[in-house]
């Protein structure tokens, strides 16, 4: 029989797109009602189609903003164009697996899990041999679950193949094509951990610095302790974080890059590394760093979960306490080395770390505002916004150079510094790269984290220079 005259099936998760819907839907769920989560377990011991029903009535996806295999759809438009029969044949929910179908507009017929039925291993080949005969389709799929089809298969297509597939593939039928597209690499997985962002961590040694304590040779080990365990617990939250967001970040120009979003990584391995870098988080805290750094650690922890749940969708609340979880890092610190609380620091702080966050709203806007585009996607802003958030931002700024000025007076200065005279030119320098930054924002010009890009911008190395320059002058 000619090949255009036998019907293709082709499996949805892992093959057509680059993710797996069940633990897509499964998470969209638990953002939206998190207390379903201790439903779960009961529905899946009622089997799991049952769980795939109960979800799929509770939950909807973008199908359009999928990460689909493009090797493989571009194949699939090619054969539908020569009349083929195409076959979409798939464990996930026929809610789900219907959208996509008529998404792709190449499908003539959708098997799916519906009724009580789980279309997956041997109940997806009964279904497929009743339907076309042994050796009557040809069965394009990825994963150990695809090898029983593919044993009543004529031929095989395989996509992605884990350990063991392709061998397991070719035992049972010819393999006639393989498209293969995600190698992961420790790019890829950094990028994931995010691990640009562990810069912010950095904020750690702060206190001691201004403390002048940087020949405490103690404190330099427990603050590369804390430095660590921030870092890893901060990689755990943005895993969490960006499972929890895929909808959107798909529907963004350079979020959709990301690993999960694209389907560059699988989000399997996503959600076992949460708890396992949670874990190596808590563990050097709790063993080498004293009982305050590791409640400050939990108080962290509880904070970001809290915005990648919730408070990120709350308007100013959430730039807030981004400015917050910036502080609680510099609190973090103190808390590692046993260096006193600082007012004059903390207060500075909160400004400082406001308008920054207020710069990465700000932003955002602006970029959508240039893409014709009038709110953010689970965000709450609008892009009428700007003006005000440029305001409040500008203005928390120069409140943290005022600060700055309000401490060289202060008793604690006198303290610490030889010199203090050359404090007076911090305050300057600090109006210069606040206004600067601003202005490279309204400009369109900030493209990352006002903190990242800081640390790539030529302009922002030269004023630390300058600053830390004057503090050495002013403490010796």
């Amino acid at each position: 029989m000619e090949d255009d005259k036998i019907p293709l099936c082709v499996d949805l998760d892992g093959t057509l797109i680059r993710t797996d819907l069940l633990i897509e839907s499964l998470l969209i769920l638990i953002k939206q009602r998190p207390w379903l989560v201790f439903f779960v377990p009961i529905w899946l011991l009622r089997g799991k189609s049952v769980l795939k029903e109960e979800i799929a009535n509770r939950v909807d996806l973008n199908v359009q903003t999928l990460p689909y295999q493009s090797g493989l759809v571009e194949f699939l438009r090619k054969e539908h164009a020569t009349g083929r029969t195409l076959v979409l044949a798939t464990a996930s929910h026929r809610k789900f697996a219907d959208g996509i179908a008529k998404h792709l507009g190449v499908f003539t017929k959708v098997h799916a899990t519906e009724e009580g039925i789980n279309l997956a291993g041997r109940a997806k080949r009964d279904i497929l041999v009743k339907h076309y005969g042994i050796k009557g389709f040809d069965y394009a799929g990825n994963s150990r679950a695809d090898v029983p089809v593919w044993g009543m298969a004529r031929q095989a297509i395989v996509v992605n193949p884990g350990p063991g597939v392709l061998q397991g593939a070719r035992n049972e039928c010819p393999i006639s094509q393989t498209f293969t597209d995600r190698h992961p690499s420790l790019k890829t997985y950094a990028k994931a951990l995010r691990v640009h962002q562990w810069l912010k961590n950095i904020l750690v040694f702060i206190p001691m610095l201004l403390a002048h304590q940087i020949s405490n040779v103690s404190l330099w080990a427990n603050g590369l302790l804390a430095f660590i365990s921030f870092s890893l617990c901060a990689s755990s939250v943005y895993l969490l974080n960006d499972l929890l967001d895929l909808s959107a970040d798909r529907l963004h120009p350079r979020k959709r890059l990301r690993p999960f979003a694209s389907g560059d990584l699988s989000m399997v391995q996503g959600i076992a590394l949460i708890p396992l870098l949670l874990l190596a988080a808590f563990t050097i805290a709790v063993l080498w760093l004293p009982t305050d750094f590791v409640i400050v650690l939990v108080v962290y922890y509880l904070l970001t979960v809290s915005y990648s749940f919730w408070l990120k969708a709350v308007v100013l609340l959430d730039a807030l306490l981004l400015a917050g979880l910036y502080t609680i890092r510099i609190i973090g610190g103190m808390a590692a080395t046993q260096i006193g609380p600082s007012f004059w620091l903390l207060t500075f702080s909160i400004f400082l770390f406001f308008s920054l966050a207020l710069i990465k709203r700000y932003s955002e806007l602006l970029a959508l505002k240039q893409r014709g585009q009038l709110t953010t996607h689970g965000r709450g802003y609008h892009v009428e916004d700007l003006v005000m958030l440029m305001g409040f931002g500008v203005a928390c700024g120069f409140m943290a150079v005022l600060v700055s000025a309000l401490y060289i007076n202060s008793d604690k200065v006198k303290v610490l510094y030889q010199h203090p005279a050359f404090l007076w030119l911090v305050s300057p320098i600090l109006l210069y790269w606040i206004s600067r930054i601003w202005l490279i924002a309204h400009r369109g010009g900030m493209h990352d984290d006002p903190v990242v890009f800081a640390a790539k911008d030529k302009g922002s190395w030269a004023v630390a220079a300058v600053i830390g320059g004057l503090l050495w002058l002013a403490a010796i």
